[in-house]
């Protein structure tokens, strides 16, 4: 305890590693470790702290780093202390806490880590599905090549094409670890996305990856920083990002952001209602959970310029006047009221109108408005001193009219009407068309009750169990944030929700996605879209079908063995995968292959669940997928056919070219 003590005075006389008479312990032992100089000099000068945290080789003072963090990380020194990064997720700035500093930063544990997804099935139930791995960095250099394409398909109106070339045109499909793909799209399409839209998952423990059941913060956070660091460099400068999220993440994930794109570039948070409030959901609920969100971020708001889309709304029932004898030229108009000829034209008197209609009247009253629509209006003042000459001109002469209507031309515009010094407003000005429909329409607004259709479960002719998007939330994104023919990327594809929209709206798209039911799903559902479906937004788009995509595999290596182990369902695979694994050289460079062959026996006892994660423990993880630079290694076996395997080396050479 003496020794304790002395360090702690010693440590404390350092302002950066303490307060208020208590250290930082974190902080010490992360300085520790990169050899800072002042912490350095500090133990050095001291005779004690010398003698014991450091060794003399050939009169060289040497630190022992190691010794120094496990005494500092003793639990009997410094119980009380603060730390930096604690278990706990939490907000400081530059390593301060909140009420010492102006900005705040996320910090959280293995924040400077690669955290790779592996999992490939959706029904997986194991511990293991992530591996955390601090990696050095020549390995994640590694990690992080271009990886080799494979099993590449072309599919259009015709069916299935070989391919010779992926054209920068071509909308991609991409299945594998979504992480790799998107530094294996780097080179090509650095700077060229207009807008990314993911989906990714929620971090609730029941929506459909299954690893959400293990997942805490931290690693949540680290699977998504790191994806989301590549994809801000796939963005054009005038991009936008728009990321789903429901009310588990979104706090996390808006610092997040904001440490990423910068808190400038925060563009909106878009809460969507998702459904009512009906069935399991009320049970027990003290506030009925209806909503998600979707939050913009601009990769550089200068240059951001979005466009103006619409929200339908019901009939604005400031436009009640109803035109008699309305037609171009006629200079004395009559007049009634929207609700005195719903009632002439329906028989009912005014008075019994909604006790005739009763649930239905609201509904039959705003059809007929539409189908009159050209002779609904509404008067309008205007200001005297906000108008032209000529239009103060007219209002006067209108004036002296009386009931006489005024008519003023303008050149590609519905001409000028007014009456009585008003201005007549035409209710079929302030039509949009909405999803295949003329209707009252507003400016989007920053809340979507609208997009929710009610045959979800089966657009595009695929079933995905959980989390599958509206088309119409979808096409709204693009919309706002993309022009025709500009690229949209998805690397949490699904079901294929955004590649087939934006095929019906003349985007190219890429997606990807690791899941075994790419296949069944985001395939299917594109090649239902191209032979031309008509659900989702189909008939509002007017949709015909037609476009093509092409469809590309990561080269898997250890990959398929990961594959194999997880599908195996006897003991009699597994001790052959073992035996296989022990004489390959695919496993980690931490495990001796001697050691295995000593303690086959050992496997042989363990249960089948935990056979499995101790093969897969054994796989170097650098080694999931075929990098680029090596496909043409003897080792490696693309294509047993030669000819084909030839080709797959010319695709992969003209896409990284």
């Amino acid at each position: 305890m003496k020794l304790y003590n002395h360090i702690k005075d010693l440590l404390a006389t350092v302002p950066i590693y303490s307060k208020e008479g208590k250290l930082f312990k974190n902080v010490i032992v992360e300085d520790g470790l990169k050899l800072d100089p002042t912490l350095l000099k500090l133990l050095l000068n001291d005779e004690r702290s010398k003698k014991h945290f450091f060794q003399d080789v050939d009169g060289v003072s040497v630190f022992d780093k190691t010794k120094f963090q496990k005494f500092i990380s003793n639990k009997e020194f410094l119980p009380d202390s603060f730390t930096a990064f604690s278990q706990n997720i939490g907000l400081t700035a530059n390593g301060k806490f909140l009420t010492e500093a102006n900005e705040v930063v996320l910090d959280f544990p293995y924040k400077d880590c690669v955290l790779e997804g592996g999992q490939t099935k959706e029904d997986q139930k194991r511990k293991e599905i992530f591996w955390n791995e601090t990696l050095a960095p020549d390995e994640i250099d590694r990690l992080f090549d271009p990886k080799a394409l494979t099993n590449i398909k072309h599919y259009d109106k015709d069916g299935t094409h070989d391919v010779k070339e992926i054209k920068d045109t071509d909308n991609l499909i991409f299945k594998g670890n979504n992480l790799l793909a998107l530094h294996s799209l780097k080179k090509k399409y650095r700077g060229k996305v207009k807008l990314i839209y993911i989906d990714p998952p929620y971090n609730t423990g029941n929506d459909g990856f299954d690893y959400n059941d293990n997942f805490n913060h931290s690693t949540w956070l680290t699977f998504m920083k790191n994806r989301l660091e590549v994809a801000k460099s796939l963005l054009s400068q005038d991009g936008t990002i728009a990321i789903s999220i429901d009310h588990n993440e979104i706090a996390y994930m808006m610092v997040l952001l904001d440490a990423i794109f910068g808190l400038e570039n925060r563009k909106n948070i878009i809460t969507v209602k998702r459904g009512s409030v009906t069935g399991a959901k009320v049970i027990n609920a003290g506030v009925v959970n209806l909503s998600e969100y979707v939050v913009l971020y601009s990769k550089n708001s200068k240059d951001w310029n979005p466009n103006r889309v619409y929200m339908s709304k019901d009939w604005d029932r400031r436009y009640s006047t109803f035109i008699l004898n309305y037609e171009e030229g006629i200079e004395k108009w009559e007049f009634s009221t929207v609700l005195e000829e719903f009632a002439n034209q329906t028989g009912v008197k005014k008075s019994r109108l909604k006790k005739h209609f009763e649930e239905e009247y609201e509904a039959k009253l705003e059809q007929f408005v539409y189908d009159n629509i050209e002779k609904i209006i509404r008067l309008a003042a205007l200001d005297e001193n906000a108008i032209s000459k000529d239009a103060l001109e007219l209002k006067l002469k209108s004036k002296d009219a009386s009931d006489t209507v005024l008519i003023m031309e303008r050149d590609n515009k519905r001409n000028y009407h007014m009456i009585n010094g008003q201005l007549i407003l035409f209710a079929e000005d302030r039509l949009s068309n909405i999803d295949g429909k003329d209707t009252f329409s507003q400016p989007a607004t920053d809340i979507w009750d609208d997009v929710l259709p009610n045959d979800l479960h089966n657009e595009g002719g695929v079933t995905l169990k959980k989390g599958k998007k509206p088309e119409k939330l979808i096409s709204r994104i693009i919309e706002l944030c993309t022009d025709e023919k500009e690229l949209v990327l998805d690397f949490f594809a699904g079901s294929g929700t955004t590649g087939a929209v934006s095929l019906k709206l003349n985007r190219q798209f890429i997606i990807c996605e690791q899941l075994e039911y790419t296949d069944a799903l985001p395939i299917q559902r594109l090649k239902n879209t191209v032979e031309g479906e008509q659900s989702g937004i189909s008939k509002a788009v007017n949709w015909q079908g037609g476009g093509s995509f092409v469809y590309a595999e990561l080269a898997k290596n250890n990959q398929n063995y990961i594959d194999r182990i997880q599908a195996a369902d006897s003991d009699k695979e597994l001790r052959e995968l073992y035996k296989e694994l022990t004489d390959s050289h695919l496993i980690s460079y931490k495990v001796s292959p001697e050691d295995l062959k000593e303690n086959n026996n050992e496997f042989a006892g363990l249960t089948r669940d935990d056979q499995k994660r101790f093969l897969i423990k054994l796989l170097d993880k650098n080694e999931l997928y075929i990098n680029y630079s090596e496909m043409r290694d003897e080792c490696y076996v693309l294509d047993k056919d030669k000819s084909k395997a030839e080709n797959i080396f010319a695709i992969n050479d003209k896409f990284y070219s």
